[in-house]
């Protein structure tokens, strides 16, 4: 068997396999004898049916074919080993499948090639030194304000109001239908699906489509009004977007909130403090803690953005696949602990969207990781067996009474460690500029970001 390679982009070996003519025949003797044997063909019992009439009754194309399938594949087995080639993934066939069929003669020579993914490889540019920009996340004194204003809001004690007007702040119980604007004419017929009775709506700005909150506010209880309104470019329902729409509203109720005092007793309710000042002192505490992490994970980002410019990572398909199948069951598992029912997302007709969008961040996800165990093989960073446990025993904890695979659970805290004391070693040897936060153009994404585009809108 002759053997050429070749070396492809997208991290494949190309082989060009010449099978010689004794092989070719043997094999098709094979698979004559073996169809023999199991073939059920009606008048004859199995292994009993002449060479003949199996010919005839199965064609010798398709003889060929199921030949051509088997002598490929051992063929590309022995070629792999013989060339000592690291396969990971399935080949491709280069050729024409039919053309194949139809070039194969027993009992003469054959050539096919075909593409094999071998793993990736990584060429490391500039890695030391590197001059570093990154946003710093300073605590807010208002995040503790904030917070304890939306725990005082799902506290608060709705009171009907009947002597005034809505206000920014209230809650409206609303009747109200969509009916679309077309060159310039109302429809008759409400939108399908944009229509609702007792809705409570808010009175918050930025809710709802532009202008529906505004329109809103100066009703009085049992008033009716008609809001002509345009559904924003990104909303969800596709056929809608940027469309005109003139909303018939009615406010049915009206009710105003009471907050309940920022006390002990408040304290004791949203929280396992007793005191109000012991509550906002552990906020205070945590959304400073928040603030460091948020800016170190900054400063993680802006380097592996960096590594990315400045080193070559040739991937293959198989790796991607198998990186988009991660993402996507990351994101399945978080959407199924929020309570998302996960067949209305993750089936057949939906799949092949969701692995397209998943595709390009599946590639930033695997060139970060190589990269970064590039140069932890390079600068001999290891990661000690006590860190791998001491880690996998926390994340046992928070998944008790959950099926873990232990095996996986390994792999996945090794890479964890390894590529946070890689960034931390990087972060040594870099010069960082930290910025004032929203400063700088920042145009990567946090995984937790980017799996909310991985899902299309339904």
């Amino acid at each position: 068997m002759k053997i050429t390679q070749e070396k492809l982009p997208n991290s494949q070996i190309g082989l060009k396999v010449e099978i010689p003519a004794e092989t070719a025949q043997k094999a098709y003797e094979i698979k004559i004898n073996t169809l023999a044997r199991t073939a059920n063909i009606p008048g004859f019992r199995k292994g009993k049916v002449p060479r003949s009439i199996l010919l005839q009754r199965l064609g010798n194309r398709y003889i060929k074919a199921a030949t051509l399938e088997e002598l490929v594949q051992d063929s590309l087995k022995k070629a792999i080993d013989k060339e000592s080639i690291k396969a990971i993934g399935n080949y491709t066939l280069k050729d024409n499948l039919d053309k194949l069929i139809d070039e194969f003669q027993p009992g003469q020579p054959l050539t096919f090639s075909a593409q094999i993914d071998v793993p990736p490889s990584v060429q490391l540019g500039t890695y030391k030194e590197l001059c570093i920009k990154a946003e710093e996340k300073n605590y807010d004194t208002e995040q503790v304000e904030n917070w304890l204003k939306e725990r005082q809001e799902k506290l608060a004690t709705l009171v009907p109001v009947e002597d005034r007007s809505s206000q920014i702040g209230d809650v409206a119980i609303v009747d109200y239908q969509g009916f679309l604007i077309s060159e310039g004419k109302v429809a008759d017929q409400p939108i399908e699906g944009v229509e609702g009775k007792n809705f409570r709506v808010d009175l918050e700005k930025g809710k709802f489509i532009e202008g529906m909150i505004e329109g809103i506010v100066g009703m009085k209880p049992g008033e009716s009004k008609e809001l002509p309104l345009i559904f924003p470019e990104d909303y969800p329902r596709e056929d809608l977007a940027k469309k005109s729409v003139n909303f018939n509203i009615k406010l049915t109720e009206l009710k105003a909130k009471e907050l309940p005092e920022l006390d002990n007793d408040f304290a004791d309710e949203v929280s396992e403090f007793g005191t109000i000042t012991e509550l906002k002192n552990s906020l205070e505490k945590q959304f400073i803690e928040s603030a460091k992490s948020e800016t170190q994970d900054n400063i993680h980002n802006a380097i592996t953005e960096e590594l990315t410019k400045n080193c070559i990572v040739d991937l293959p398909d198989t790796l991607i696949q198998e990186e988009i199948t991660k993402l996507l069951t990351q994101t399945a598992m978080k959407m199924e602990e929020m309570g998302v029912d996960l067949s209305t997302i993750f089936n057949k007709d939906n799949l092949p969207k969701l692995r397209e969008n998943a595709h390009p961040e599946a590639i930033v996800r695997l060139k970060k990781i190589l990269i970064l165990q590039e140069i932890a093989s390079v600068e001999t960073i290891a990661i000690e067996e006590k860190e791998i446990e001491s880690k996998s025993n926390e994340l046992k904890e928070k998944l008790k009474g959950q099926n873990i695979d232990l095996d996986k659970l390994y792999v996945t805290v090794k890479e964890q460690l390894m590529v946070e004391k890689t960034l931390n070693w990087l972060q040594e040897k870099s010069e960082i500029e930290l910025c004032e936060s929203g400063s700088l153009d920042i145009t990567s994404k946090k995984d937790s970001d980017v799996t909310e585009e991985i899902i299309p809108e339904v």
